[in-house]
């Protein structure tokens, strides 16, 4: 059912019937992880619960802005904008809202058989920088696809998108800088901007020189920065990509040996192979072989004897 309570203009939540939460419990998907009740509170002047046995759930607050605090175990801790804390089930615990600078909260009542895959994100306040890669609004939007799925009913389907969900959800907090690389390309970024111009001429017989002049660098200066963060100098990483291409090519097209050889810039198919075997540990065309073995529907581009 979905309730809308007095007292916080714009409030809403939904509260899922016990006969749902058994329907969860028994789904193998659903019964990984999966909500009870959700909701959001805006601007929640005197909000306050106390439950001195706890709940029967593990309850995550946002708080998307404002303040508040929340007792729970031995300790007090204080929420402010994009903080996060996730009150353990069966933790007896006090919560509520700053008088002067009230919180808005989005929050999620869970249960589910892999809530100790989070245990590092629980009992503890995670903050979550505003930045340029904070995804805030990715968030936001990804607790709005789970409520309004729910407020389409608790078929299966949907109950079982809501479990996925929600796994992001919470993996969004516990795993903050990974959530954050797709946000993370920036166009000072030297390392970034070497991979992306190699993974651009994987076809073409490029140099350290043109990739240290396209970033801007010295080639001694790329190429202490690019082993750094890579263990690779970036030659190596240039030859790894364009084996992992040569890999493509040999999975998924009729092209010859050779003429994959010299379509990714090698000197002569002798050349070729040898870059292969070296980072492979196999050759090519047993790499093509062995591939159309496990894959017999993939084409017989290894079948003839000039590859």
């Amino acid at each position: 059912m979905r309730t809308i309570a007095d007292g916080f203009k714009g409030e809403k939540a939904i509260i899922t019937p016990y006969n749902v939460r058994e329907l969860q419990a028994g789904n193998e998907i659903a019964r990984q992880l999966y909500v009870t009740h959700i909701g959001y509170y805006p601007n929640a002047k005197y909000h306050y619960r106390e439950r001195a046995t706890g709940a029967a759930e593990n309850i995550l607050i946002y708080c998307e802005k404002g303040k508040g605090w929340i007792e729970c175990g031995d300790g007090k801790y204080f929420l402010s904008g994009h903080q996060v804390f996730i009150i353990p089930r069966s933790e007896p615990h006090v919560y509520g809202s700053d008088l002067h600078d009230p919180w808005s909260i989005y929050w999620i009542h869970f249960r589910g058989e892999n809530v100790h895959m989070f245990r590092s994100v629980i009992g503890t306040v995670v903050s979550i920088k505003d930045s340029a890669t904070s995804r805030h609004q990715d968030r936001f939007m990804l607790f709005e696809s789970m409520f309004q799925n729910l407020e389409m009913g608790y078929g299966v389907d949907n109950l079982e998108y809501i479990s996925f969900c929600l796994m992001y959800f919470l993996a969004s907090i516990k795993y903050l800088p990974q959530y954050r690389e797709i946000k993370n390309v920036k166009v000072d970024d030297v390392i970034r901007k070497s991979i992306l111009f190699m993974k651009d001429h994987l076809e073409e017989r490029i140099t350290l020189n043109d990739i240290a002049c396209f970033v801007g660098y010295s080639c001694s200066h790329l190429v202490a920065l690019f082993t750094q963060k890579t263990s690779y100098s970036p030659m190596e990483y240039y030859n790894q990509l364009r084996i992992q291409r040569a890999c493509s090519y040999l999975q998924f097209s009729e092209m010859k040996i050779k003429e994959i050889a010299f379509q990714l810039g090698f000197y002569d198919p002798f050349h070729f192979s040898k870059a292969f075997l070296k980072e492979m540990e196999i050759t090519p065309r047993e790499y093509r072989r062995r591939y159309h073995e496990i894959h017999p529907d993939a084409g017989d581009g290894g079948t003839s004897p000039e590859n």
